[in-house]
This record gives structure tokens, sequence and C-alpha cells, in this order.
């Protein structure tokens, strides 16, 4: 059986407009190279031996409330994220699927909804890791909409994990949140997240570094988790 360094991380990628206005920049240029700065987390992750990664690209307050111009923008870098990612020979040689949460098919254009979905249908049948990318999520809407399905099930055990967006994912080891700001975001994956360790960054997203990354990493290996014990 393969042995991983570690199971689960999640991340808050916060600090692409800071990092773009501190440079002079359209706050758009920092999602550009937040994204590029996401492909590097990634395969530091891959070869850290990271089973499932996952990544909160775009939340449902992101594509409500800010500028049309900058959600366009966005959603361009979402579709240049996966086409690069259907074309990466490492992702394939390295066994991974990719897995794709939140309201994107309610909320997307149809092109980038079936590019979406082509993604996940040529790369489900991979075991070996776990790319999870969260868009246009909220987590109290996941979470509300679990507990009305498994309401409505009507069966005698009802656990909500298996009516969540996540329902397939393991739990949540580590979180990883950068841009300075310590706190976690709209219920953020509530249910998974809830005997995971907290990793604080100052640095902005952009300026993380996969050196960050496998220092986050380190200093998760060497806390006891005493998971409520």
């Amino acid at each position: 059986m393969q042995k991983y360094s570690i199971g689960h991380v999640a991340i808050i990628p916060d600090g692409n407009r800071r990092w773009a206005r501190a440079k002079g920049k359209s706050s758009w240029m920092g999602h550009a190279e937040g994204a590029k700065n996401f492909e590097k987390i990634l395969n530091k992750a891959l070869e850290l031996n990271v089973y499932c990664l996952s990544f909160w690209g775009m939340s449902t307050d992101n594509i409500e409330k800010r500028e049309s111009r900058e959600v366009q923008f966005l959603l361009k870098i979402f579709s240049k994220t996966l086409l690069r990612a259907l074309q990466n020979k490492d992702l394939k040689e390295n066994d991974v699927r990719i897995s794709i949460l939140g309201e994107w098919r309610n909320r997307f254009p149809k092109k980038l909804v079936d590019l979406g979905e082509k993604i996940i249908d040529e790369t489900k049948d991979r075991k070996k890791h776990i790319v999870n990318l969260l868009l246009c999520y909220d987590g109290k809407t996941e979470m509300t909409q679990a507990f009305q399905k498994a309401i409505v099930s009507k069966k005698d055990f009802i656990s909500p994990k298996d009516y969540l967006w996540t329902r397939d994912l393991p739990p949540v080891d580590l979180v990883i949140r950068t841009g300075g700001e310590p706190h976690l975001s709209v219920g953020f994956m509530m249910w998974d997240v809830s005997d995971a360790q907290l990793y604080f960054s100052e640095k902005l997203w952009p300026d993380f570094t996969p050196d960050d990354f496998e220092s986050a990493i380190l200093d998760f290996k060497k806390r006891e988790r005493r998971l409520g014990a």
C-alpha cells in the first residue's frame, strides 16, 4: 500500500489582489501570478507525496460581488489552468485525479463547464493522488445542502458527510492560509477540517514558495495530534 507523507492538505490562497496593488498592477494580475504559483505548489506537493491537495480557487462571493472584468479574467485563468492540466504529462505519470467541487456547474459559462467535466472524466480512474479544486465554493452552502439532502433521504442513520461535495475525500490534516490574516472563511470545508491543524503564513499567495510549502509540511509533521483525546 502506498505510504503518504501526509493525507490531505487544504490551501486558502489569500493575498493575490494585495500583492498586485503593492506592485502597482491591476488586481486581476495578482490572480495570474497566483495561478502560476498554484502549479509550482502542486508540483512540490507531488514531490512530497501528498495524497490529496485541495485548493480554494474561487468563493461564491467572488463571482457575485467582484467587478465583472475581474471575474471574467478569473474564468479565463481557470480555463487555461484546466487545459494545461489536461495536457500535463507529469499529472498523468503521477496518476493524479482532478476533482472540482462547488457550484461551478451552475455559475460558469457552458464552455468552461464542459472543460471541467472533460478533465474530471479523463482523470477519474487515476488513484495515486487527488487534486481538488474548490470553485464557486461556500462551506455554509455545502453544509446546508448536505443536511437538506440527508433529511429528505429518510435514512435511519444519517451522516452529513455522505451528502457533502467532499464526500469522496479524506479528512483534512492541514489547512494552510496565506496572506497574514489567521482565520477561516465562510465555513471552509467545516466538516472535513474539524480535526485539522492550521498553518498561517504572513506571505501573500504569489510570494508563497514551494520551499514555504515544504516548511509548512515539516512543521505539521513535528506536531503532536491528539484528535480530541
